[in-house]
């Protein structure tokens, strides 16, 4: 398959590994973030870590939307799912994320009527076909999904749809790395930046990483190849005493990123002040809300949600390993009361947990999950 198989060649990864270890220095210790959830499935799936000489340590940063959002805004979107006049849509990421008092999928069985959509096209259609229903779409996502929910709205507000709403999650990527990077208690040296964002904000807005705090970026692809050149990428920035924002996943993020997203994007959102991230608490200017125009789409003025806070059980660490203060394996729950089918945290439940990735790939050696494998 183009794009995909050219990517996960095993002898060109071994070389690449080759070329990664060349550049390595043996009395330095280099810590790297992968921002991006996609990313770090793709280093425990194929075994990405174990080709890294023992210098060379990935961390996972907080690039998972669904796991970076608080426990208070999972049960505000069960709060107005339970409501009988809603119908109540979302991916299926969301269903299985705890909240304080349950999660979507279990108020579902209790007779709740929530509905898992592939895209927010598909919510708006339902509210096309119920105009006796109120249709709620739970928008979650970084830059990434933000566009196809502005695309909606458009349409929403063009035909006139007035029983369609959107609880509103959509955050950003610059303001947590920003966050991370002001820090004291973590010290790292390059990052791995996220493709899937790219796509939408293109590289332009990582330079903030290399002008003002002198960390070298590179936004890489999502195939293994993609990994281990990014890693060398940055190593030869590292030793060659460079530190720029690069971009390895030219085939399909442009510097300069999607211009008729931002358009969309402008017209329907505008920036909240503040925004509750797990782990790293309010950021400012980090999220997104619906701006003025769009206002009578608002779930939350239309149900009057609360903004409560609530505390993230004390047993779990989510926000320590979203952080990347510490690994999964080092939660205290991590593979005992926190697992996949019994998750205490969102990061064991999400397709870019890290917990659920370290879970299910983490534990398996490279010769079980060789590069190029489909399994």
């Amino acid at each position: 398959m183009k794009y995909v198989d050219e990517f996960r060649n095993a002898e060109l990864a071994r070389a690449v590994a080759a070329q990664i270890a060349s550049v390595t220095d043996p009395d330095r210790h280099y810590k790297i973030m992968e921002v991006c959830g996609g990313h770090t499935h793709t280093i425990y799936r194929h075994g990405i870590k174990d080709l890294l000489p023992d210098q060379v340590e990935l961390v996972h940063g907080p690039g998972c939307p669904v796991c970076v959002l608080p426990m208070g805004r999972v049960d505000e979107g069960i709060e107005i799912a339970e409501r009988p006049e809603v119908i109540f849509t979302c991916f299926g990421d969301m269903m299985r994320v705890p909240g304080s008092k349950g999660n979507l999928l279990e108020v579902k069985a209790e007779g709740a009527d929530i509905r898992m959509v592939y895209s927010p096209l598909d919510a708006l259609r339902i509210a096309r076909e119920n105009p006796d229903r109120e249709v709620v779409f739970y928008a979650i996502g970084f830059e990434t999904t933000a566009p196809s929910t502005a695309l909606t709205l458009q349409r929403a507000k063009k035909e006139g749809i007035e029983n369609f709403s959107v609880f509103c999650n959509h955050v950003t990527i610059v303001p947590p790395v920003r966050a991370l990077l002001d820090s004291p208690d973590l010290r790292l040296d390059a990052f791995i930046g996220p493709g899937h964002v790219s796509t939408v904000i293109g590289c332009r807005p990582y330079e903030f990483m290399s002008e003002d705090y002198g960390k070298p970026c590179v936004v890489a692809g999502f195939e293994p190849l993609d990994l281990l050149q990014s890693v060398l990428m940055l190593l030869r920035q590292l030793e060659e005493g460079r530190c720029e924002v690069e971009n390895q996943y030219g085939r399909v993020v442009l510097w300069e990123g999607n211009l008729q997203a931002f358009k969309s994007m402008a017209e329907v959102f505008e920036l909240r002040p503040y925004f509750e991230w797990r782990g790293l608490g309010f950021i400012a200017q980090s999220a997104l809300k619906l701006s003025p125009a769009y206002a009578d789409f608002d779930a939350e003025v239309r149900y009057s949600t609360p903004g409560v806070r609530v505390a993230d059980p004390k047993a779990c660490q989510c926000g320590e390993v979203l952080k990347g203060v510490l690994k999964p394996p080092e939660c205290k729950v991590f593979g005992t009361s926190c697992t996949p089918e019994h998750p205490l945290g969102a990061l064991m439940v999400s397709s870019e947990g890290a917990c659920a990735a370290y879970y299910n790939f983490g534990r398996k050696s490279f010769e079980k999950v060789e590069i190029g494998s489909r399994k």
